[in-house]
């Protein structure tokens, strides 16, 4: 068998493997589950969904980041998110500020303008009130930028110990905006992948926070609302916008893979055109970890259709905080399911779903 037959053989036995439907059979919980990667999406496919999605096309079973309801002829996106980050705060942002965004960015990416938001609160016993102030200022600094209202929200307080501090959940409401045309299904062989920005940057600003590591290096979070890069996309490619996903937990490998796997095609990636900062580069190098992988909480993945591909780079690059928007990739029809890297040696790897939790709590 040449080496040409090998390498399609292996990749016909992921290929089979990742077509099963994942199955929750774990004992137990591990941080792992709350990656982004395989143990979340066995979680979520494997017991979540089984059990939530009553009927047959119900929205979960899309998977998006919101979920859509139709009202008297009007759309509207919903989605809710925790948030559990520490520490509170970190080069870039803070909890309060991320609840804001990572809310919005659902929303935004899943082609809804949007409009409003709850915020439930679990607060520590003993939390100093100078902190609750300072996240909830930086909350509403964040709504105000994001344009979005504050319309409710909840309050509870538990025993020392049982919070770490704070955790946040946020439930967003947003409109679909009518130029959005996005689903997974919709994305097609020859699409480019583009990226908003350089990768990496919030998970390492959380993980350099934490002082860890031996590491002397200043990066700030990307966190930031996506709504104004997703609204000069579809200005600029309209339908031919087909997918777009934030990259958050298990970075744009994560991201790509689950687009790759429910779209049933194949995307090829370049590494050498992937925009990673020198820190970040130089820091996950030193700690044996993929840019790819890191999280994200202002970075989107958009697939567009080749002849919009080069208009939508181009408007991209005028929103503020997304110059370095590249495009990095593009779709094919096999390998089905996998995410595939052209490497700077002139080879090729599989890009697989995060296994384990190499970062946790960065969210």
């Amino acid at each position: 068998m040449s080496a040409i037959d090998r390498e399609e053989r292996v990749l016909q036995i992921i290929e089979t493997a990742r077509s099963k439907r994942p199955r929750f059979r774990d004992e137990r919980l591990t941080l792992a589950h709350g990656a982004g990667g395989k143990a979340t999406q066995t979680l979520i496919e494997g017991l979540l969904v089984p059990a939530f999605a009553a009927e047959e096309g119900s929205p979960l079973e899309a998977m998006a980041d919101a979920g859509t309801v139709n009202m008297d002829g009007v759309t509207v996106a919903m989605t809710t998110d925790s948030f559990v980050v520490k520490p509170l705060r970190f080069p870039g942002g803070s909890i309060g500020e991320l609840a804001v965004n990572g809310t919005v960015n659902d929303l935004a990416v899943s082609g809804a303008r949007p409009l409003a938001l709850t915020v439930s609160m679990i607060l520590e016993e003993g939390l100093e009130a100078e902190v609750l102030r300072a996240e909830v200022e930086a909350i509403a600094e964040a709504a105000a930028t994001a344009a979005v209202q504050i319309v409710g929200g909840d309050t509870k307080v538990v025993e020392r110990g049982a919070a770490d501090e704070m955790f946040l959940t946020t439930t967003g409401v947003g409109v679909r905006d009518p130029r959005a045309q996005l689903a997974p299904d919709a994305i097609a062989p020859g699409d480019q992948v583009l990226v908003s920005g350089p990768l990496g940057e919030h998970g390492t600003a959380i993980m350099l926070a934490r002082d860890q590591f031996d590491l002397d290096a200043e990066v700030e979070s990307d966190t930031c609302s996506l709504w104004p890069a997703v609204d000069a996309l579809l200005a600029a490619a309209g339908e031919e916008l087909h997918c777009v996903r934030d990259a958050t937990r298990g970075g744009v490998a994560s991201a790509l893979n689950e687009l790759a796997r429910s779209s049933g095609v194949a995307v090829t990636v370049r590494e050498a055109d992937v925009p990673v900062s020198p820190v970040v580069q130089a820091a996950a190098e030193l700690l044996g970890i993929d840019p790819m992988y890191i999280a994200n909480e202002g970075r989107l993945v958009a697939f567009a259709a080749p002849q919009a591909a080069d208009h939508a780079l181009q408007a991209l690059r005028a929103v503020p905080g997304c110059e370095r928007a590249t495009a990095i990739g593009e779709v094919h029809r096999e390998p089905t399911g996998m995410v595939l890297v052209e490497t700077a040696f002139g080879g090729k790897r599989v890009m697989d779903q995060l296994v384990g939790d190499p970062l946790p709590r960065i969210c």
